[in-house]
């Protein structure tokens, strides 16, 4: 059941089933051998890689590309899941462009990095194509643990756990495990069902039991948790969407933009899909600017982002901008929406000007109004219901260390913990690293 509801001026199919697979084909497709070799044959294999120092999961990048350039993609795939278990996804999704590729010496000195993401892609797929795993689970150590949440924090820490010899009982609210990885990432980055089949490949350590449609609070509590279970690892994201606040919200043809990518893509037939002729989409990060692009690849025919403060200071990354840009999105800064106009529908949006005073941003009074018979919000997600007894920074989930909450036997990680950026690769390395902490944990105690 869709999340945006028809009215007038949204409507599916606006474009032909044979443009719309053209619109949502791959963005980055796969290198072929040859491709791959003349990629890895521009690194200079630093001994000191900046890339390295750029990678939340500290992969070993001049190692990988490397054993790409000898031939052997399956030993660089290797050595990019002893890091980060979900290296192929974040090869898809990962802005590459700020992290190991914006530091790479070809990058600084040429103004052309080497294509680590793509590199990446074609090691970790060529391994994950023949069905093996490469690591083998541990002796059994009879421990057990709750992992709730079963995004790429989540599924990180449950595989580490896993391999280790530990049993791993993973919640998921949602009818299909993966988080932002399945719900989140625009159609385009991540084609053929590849989210689904990768947690697949990765259940294939054993060990690890998913049940699906348990949400913490709904079904479960953190205390009985706590009591079943040696450790529990907290990864479930965050559930709740910030309110507009702005009079008019609860017109019809108001949504979330977090719900209309997750519509999207888990759609059987895109030309199902309703969209706007006229749609405006409300903030500056990625969510933001993969529902605006989808918009106008499903047909809208005029497609605005709003961001309250200047190009500088988007979350979105500049080629992320560039790209929605090229495909027709227009970009107006330095506004914020006062209103939903409209008698039931949403006819039009209604801004104000703004500008910077110290570091307040304060409306300039001038306001104008931008025609859209569907608006999406895309203006941040909250933690929602907090499980008793956790303490909080910043309204999500007070951690130290490798994870560690003020409960001796709770961890947490990925969107849902403070501190760190909220990237599917950050996650995958907070789950990575509150895994080994948990081990050392058990270990000492059995010890």
């Amino acid at each position: 059941m869709s999340n945006t509801p028809f009215t007038p001026g949204i409507a599916p199919a606006r474009l032909a089933p044979a443009t719309l697979e053209e619109n949502f084909s791959d963005l980055h497709p796969r290198l072929d051998d040859h491709e791959a070799l003349v990629a890895a044959d521009r690194c200079y294999f630093c001994h000191d890689a900046p890339c390295m120092t750029a990678c939340p999961t500290d992969i070993d990048i001049p190692l990988f590309i490397r054993q790409i350039a000898t031939g052997t993609p399956e030993a660089a795939a290797k050595t990019i899941f002893q890091q980060n278990i979900l290296g192929g996804m974040c090869a898809r999704v990962c802005p590459t462009e700020t992290l190991c590729e914006e530091v790479c010496v070809r990058e600084v000195a040429e103004g052309k990095p080497v294509e680590i993401g793509r590199l990446q892609r074609y090691a970790t797929d060529t391994l994950m194509e023949q069905g093996v795993h490469p690591f083998e689970r541990a002796a059994p150590t009879g421990r057990k643990i709750a992992v709730v949440g079963a995004g790429p924090a989540g599924l990180s820490c449950a595989h580490r756990l896993a391999m280790k010899g530990h049993d791993v009982t993973i919640f998921e609210a949602k009818p299909k495990p993966g988080g932002l990885n399945e719900y989140g990432i625009a159609y385009y980055k991540s084609v053929g069902g590849f989210a689904e089949a990768e947690v697949d490949w990765l259940l294939k350590i054993g060990g690890i039991t998913v049940e699906n449609g348990k949400a913490l609070g709904r079904d479960l509590t953190l205390g009985e948790l706590e009591n079943d279970f040696d450790a529990v690892f907290l990864g479930m994201g965050l559930a709740g969407v910030n309110a507009l606040r702005a009079n008019g919200e609860a017109k019809d043809g108001v949504a979330d933009a977090v719900g209309f990518i997750a519509d999207l893509r888990q759609a059987e037939d895109l030309a199902t899909l309703p969209v706007g002729r006229n749609v405006v989409v409300i903030g500056g990060g990625m969510t933001a600017i993969d529902a605006a692009v989808q918009s106008k690849l499903l047909g809208s025919e005029t497609v605005t982002l709003v961001y309250r403060r200047g190009r500088e200071a988007m979350p979105a990354s500049r080629f992320e901008q560039d790209l929605a840009a090229s495909k027709g999105v227009r970009f107006i800064f330095n506004v914020m929406p006062i209103e939903v106009v409209g008698n039931g529908s949403v006819t039009a949006l209604r801004c104000e000007y703004t500008r910077s005073e110290g570091k307040s941003l304060v409306g300039t009074g001038e306001t104008f109004d931008i025609p859209a018979d569907q608006v999406l919000k895309a203006i941040g997600q909250t933690l929602g219901e907090m499980p008793e007894g956790l303490d909080l920074a910043g309204g999500k989930i007070a951690v130290t260390g490798a994870g560690r909450t003020n409960l001796a036997k709770v961890w947490a990680g990925g969107d849902c913990a403070a501190g760190g950026e909220d990237l599917t690769v950050t996650a995958v390395a907070e789950g990575r690293d509150a895994a080994e902490d948990i081990h050392a944990m058990l270990t000492e105690a059995a010890g």
